[in-house]
C-alpha cells in the first residue's frame, strides 16, 4: 500500500474529525460553524501544518505540527507534534511512521533544533515513538484548564 503524506486541506475536514473521534472518543462533536472557524484559524497560523497520510485514497492518519520561534539555541525554532492518530483499520501498516518521518522533515526544513511531543502513558505508544527515533528524555507535565 502506497502512503502519501501531505498537508491537510479543507476537503479533509470530515476525515480529520473522524480520526480525532478515534483519538478522543468522549469528545462531543463540534458544530459545523466551530469546525469552520477553528480550521480557518489553523490554516492561517504561520508555521502550522496539519499533516494527513493518504493510503489508497483514504485519509488514514494525521499529525498536527507547529514550528515555534525560539530565543535560545542560537535562535533556532522547535517543532511540536500533537494530535497524532492513525485510523484503527490502518494501524501497524506504516502510516504512523510516515507521519513521524514527515514531521521530522518539516522540523529540519524549518531549521528546528528539535522535534518534541508528549505521548500517552501507554507502553505501545512509547515503543512506537522510540522506533521512530524519539527518546524519552524529559518528564512532561500538563494542567488542564476548564
Amino acid at each position: 500500500m502506497k502512503i502519501t503524506v501531505r498537508p491537510a486541506a479543507e476537503g479533509d475536514l470530515s476525515a480529520l474529525l473522524r480520526l480525532y473521534s478515534e483519538l478522543n472518543p468522549d469528545d462531543p462533536p463540534l458544530p459545523q460553524a466551530s469546525v469552520d472557524a477553528v480550521w480557518a484559524a489553523i490554516s492561517h497560523q504561520q508555521g502550522r501544518t496539519v499533516l494527513v497520510a493518504d493510503a489508497g485514497g483514504a485519509v488514514a492518519g494525521t499529525a498536527d505540527c507547529i514550528v515555534v520561534p525560539n530565543l535560545t539555541r542560537g535562535g533556532r525554532a522547535l517543532l511540536f507534534v500533537e494530535n497524532v492518530v492513525v485510523a484503527g483499520a490502518f494501524r501497524r501498516s506504516g502510516v504512523g511512521r510516515r507521519l513521524m518521518e514527515e514531521s521530522v522533515r518539516l522540523g529540519e526544513a524549518a531549521g528546528c533544533y528539535k522535534v518534541q511531543l508528549l505521548a500517552a502513558d501507554d507502553a505501545y505508544v512509547h515503543t512506537f515513538y522510540e522506533a521512530c527515533g524519539f527518546e524519552a528524555l524529559a518528564q512532561g507535565f500538563r494542567r488542564y484548564v476548564p
